[in-house]
């Protein structure tokens, strides 16, 4: 009788905590910044082992494809390898400033880190980041707010001049057409290792100065997104 008691009683317990993990939640993006677009996102629920970056630690040759160019398929490859439960492009092209886009995803099997991430434009390597947060297992709503990175990959010279492949410098372009053009250059070298972003410097002048970044509309301060979770 005792034996009965505790297998119903362990069966009981197991299904309370199974119901109290989350198997689907709804991630709000939001851009937080005036003039900076981010390229297609890679949002993704996934295992702790699958971890994308490491601060202080040279980029993945995955995390420099997506930085410099905002392709993220390598990234993908790796999430979907790991088992992971992602959504690639959720807005359908480039997410602007003040715009916000939506994704459902599921957490089963285990996938219950968040990570999301997306190429900022106009940036050399910079690229907005939620770094594997461990989702919350009880229902309701949270709220986080998200910083720029920069890859370390490419000197941030603010020089647009269509570049974007790995190990080709400059900026891939300006969505808006408001940078400049003609720029020297700010610096050549890169700095090995993924950081905070220091922001874009710019500068006023349109046809030459050492920044294609217009300083009016394309500098940007930390938070650069905010994200609102619901677990369901």
């Amino acid at each position: 009788m005792k034996s009965t008691f505790t297998k119903i009683a362990l069966s009981t317990a197991l299904l309370m905590s199974s119901s109290l993990f989350a198997s689907e939640i709804e991630v709000k993006i939001t851009n937080l910044t005036k003039g900076i677009y981010f390229t297609p996102l890679l949002v993704s629920a996934h295992k702790q082992s699958a971890k994308l970056f490491t601060a202080g630690q040279a980029s993945s040759s995955a995390l420099q494809k997506m930085a410099e160019g905002g392709d993220v398929s390598e990234l993908l490859t790796n999430l979907n390898t790991a088992g992971a439960n992602s959504s690639e492009n959720p807005a359908g092209g480039l997410l602007a400033g003040g715009a916000s886009t939506t994704v459902s995803l599921s957490t089963t099997t285990g996938n219950d880190y968040l990570s999301i991430v997306a190429m900022m434009l106009p940036t050399n390597d910079g690229f907005v980041a939620l770094n594997s947060l461990k989702i919350p297992t009880a229902a309701g709503t949270y709220k986080y707010e998200l910083n720029a990175h920069d890859a370390g990959t490419e000197a941030n010279d603010e020089i647009i001049n269509g570049g974007g492949a790995p190990n080709t410098p400059g900026i891939p372009g300006a969505p808006d057409g408001t940078s400049g053009t003609g720029a020297t250059g700010l610096t050549s070298t890169a700095e090995g290792f993924v950081h905070i972003h220091r922001g874009n410097i710019g500068d006023f002048n349109a046809t030459g100065g050492k920044s294609d970044i217009n300083a009016q509309t394309e500098r940007f301060l930390n938070p650069v997104a905010s994200v609102i979770i619901t677990v369901k």
